[in-house]
């Protein structure tokens, strides 16, 4: 197969920098690009990872971003080096010569990595071209592109991931190349699948029909609080932007209809979501069962069209239901203009799911109930009452909601001192409540709120030799990628209320660490960068363990560093590290490198946002 001249000029590039690098290489998925076109979200622009590749990738000190910078945006690189003095650099465009010098600046010990670093920024040059290297002290970067177009496709990428997620229907090969499989958890599933759960013994009492909705992570458990999570951010990116979701092309089998591609992604998990929904006349109507899943943990891998365990639904959770709430109220506004008879059932669920939680407010889900799938246990449920309340009375503006909103504990604290995630969902209301028109008596102050938690990040950003808006004390936590990119989030938002070119130079210098500029020269974003994870931990994207078996689709988003590393795999080959470092890109290191659906959600706001930018 021939590649195309501009992955030939990049490889060649890339047999360049191993001369002037000289160190051992590792392998890595090559990319060719696509020149036909023709698929929804794809474009001659867009290319394809393939899992195998003879081709050897240099390590270098010098660390970028392996996608490419905004030409009018931050272009900055860490280079590790002992060095106390400034180091000259060269940036180099494809035919080697060079456009831009300078020195750069010496930033000694990186404690999160533990390594002697220097800061190149050479955002003053504006040109735009492909395959562009720098080269600091005679050592050369990978190469990168500086183009307005970096992001399109990343954006739609990191949407694209959630349909082959998809449980209870066949993924289409025609739709999503090279990951067609049969519909996972139907009635033709040999344990039985999501057709007729019954309860978890002594659990709960109801059989349900829960099918559909999207498979959470490595593992086929589908669960509500991290489902709530994902959706909102998918919707939230509608939210943000409604002309630009609406113009973006993304690989699924709605595509083409009336509503945005993104809007009929995220009713495939909120259709789910309210089928958890106890029904009418039980003692526990209107909460929502914490999560559905195997009765024991199945192995490595396992098609879930192939998956012989029984289901099991688990007991209802308050978190569980606040969750459903704040998605189901978010729904209802953003599918009115598109489908007013789903708009007004989605807005009924929440309302009903509410008023349950009102009713069993300290109904908590374990963290010892993870036998065949995640615990997710949480038992402080005020921020997701919080959330549910927000959500509640930007769809309605009814005085309940808001009094419930002014009235938490929440409302007037600082919610943006540590990331949110799915167990801390207060900040998602705190943004909505900033951004999405509303009458709320505070609503200034909660703006400001925002642009003070940005601008925290921005203060972290700068005492990081990498850039990264995240320093957290004790070591990175589980799912660290998608934590900074919830950070980002906060970032872009500030940009989005104030239009301060700072926010958005935050975000743009915030993604280089994702897309490479790290500790590790590491891009963990699947098909992005020369350098890129490829073994995230999942049942049936296993290449690694089964040839015949995909790698993760383009645009998958590794958890990341985990400083705790809970999996045997990393436990053994990385004890010690610093936090940077705690990752290996094996399918089995669950704890640092499984994929998940909120973790691409939070890739999919951010990406979604720095793609328009340009």
């Amino acid at each position: 197969m021939r590649l195309p001249a501009l992955m030939q000029s990049r490889r060649a590039r890339l047999a360049a920098v191993a001369a002037i690098v000289a160190v051992p290489a590792v392998a890595l998925p090559i990319v060719f690009s696509n020149r036909d076109g023709g698929l929804p979200g794809t474009s001659a622009d867009s290319a394809y990872a393939f899992p195998a590749t003879p081709d050897q990738i240099p390590d270098t000190p010098v660390r970028v971003n392996q996608v490419g910078y905004l030409p009018d945006g931050p272009k900055r690189a860490t280079v590790i080096s002992d060095s106390a003095k400034p180091l000259a650099w060269q940036l180099k465009d494809n035919a080697g010569k060079v456009v831009a010098s300078g020195e750069s600046e010496p930033r000694g010990m990186d404690a999160s990595s533990g390594q002697q670093t220097h800061v190149v920024d050479f955002s003053s040059y504006r040109g735009s071209g492909h395959t562009y290297t720098l080269e600091v002290d005679g050592k050369a970067s990978l190469p990168f592109d500086l183009d307005p177009k970096a992001y399109r496709q990343l954006g739609i990428d990191a949407l694209s991931f959630f349909y082959p997620q998809r449980s209870g229907i066949a993924i289409d090969d025609a739709i999503a190349p090279g990951y067609g499989r049969k519909a996972g958890h139907t009635a033709d599933t040999p344990g039985g699948g999501d057709t007729k759960v019954p309860c978890q013994p002594g659990a709960c009492t109801d059989t349900l029909d829960v099918t559909g909705g999207w498979y959470d992570a490595g593992d086929q458990g589908k669960y509500v609080v991290n489902g709530g999570i994902s959706v909102a951010q998918l919707m939230s990116s509608y939210e943000r932007s409604p002309k630009a979701a609406e113009a973006r092309s993304l690989r699924l089998p709605e595509h083409g209809g009336k509503t945005p591609d993104v809007l009929d992604e995220a009713r495939w998990e909120l259709d789910f979501l309210t089928k958890m929904q106890v029904p009418a006349g039980d003692p526990l109507a209107g909460m929502a069962h914490h999560k559905v899943t195997d009765a024991g943990w199945t192995g490595l891998p396992t098609d879930p069209a192939a998956d012989t365990q029984q289901r099991q639904l688990h007991a209802p959770s308050t978190a569980a239901t606040l969750n459903l709430a704040a998605a189901a109220a978010q729904g209802a506004r953003v599918f009115e203009p598109y489908d007013r008879a789903y708009a007004e059932n989605l807005l009924k669920v929440a309302k009903t799911a509410y008023a349950a939680a009102l009713e069993h407010p300290k109904m908590f889900a374990p963290d010892s109930d993870s036998t065949g799938g995640g615990a997710y246990g949480d038992s402080d449920v005020s921020d997701e009452f919080y959330w549910a309340a927000a959500e509640l009375y930007i769809s309605t503006g009814d005085k309940q909601y808001a009094s419930a909103v002014t009235s938490s504990p929440l409302h007037k604290s600082d919610v943006f001192a540590a990331p949110f995630d799915w167990r801390a969902t207060a900040a998602l209301g705190r943004l909505d409540l900033a951004t999405v028109d509303n009458k709320l008596a505070d609503r200034a102050r909660v703006r400001q709120s925002v642009v003070d938690g940005a601008d925290r990040y921005l203060k972290t950003m700068d005492g990081q030799a990498y850039g990264q808006p995240y320093a957290p004390n004790g070591g990175y936590d589980w799912g660290s990628n998608s934590q900074i990119l919830n950070n980002l989030t906060v970032v872009a938002t500030a940009f989005d209320l104030t239009g301060q070119a700072k926010y958005r130079t935050g975000v743009l210098s915030g993604m280089d660490y994702i897309l490479g500029r790290n500790a590790l020269n590491q891009s963990y974003v699947t098909g992005y960068g020369e350098k890129a994870s490829k073994n995230q931990h999942s049942r049936w994207y296993a290449h690694q363990l089964d040839p015949k078996l995909p790698n993760p689709p383009r645009g998958t988003l590794a958890g990341g560093p985990n400083s705790q590393l809970q999996d045997e795999v990393a436990g053994a080959a990385l004890r010690g590290c610093k936090p940077q470092l705690c990752y290996m890109d094996d399918i089995k290191s669950w704890s640092t490198n499984e994929l998940t659906i909120n973790w691409n959600a939070s890739l999919a706001w951010v990406s979604t946002f720095v793609a328009d930018q340009a």
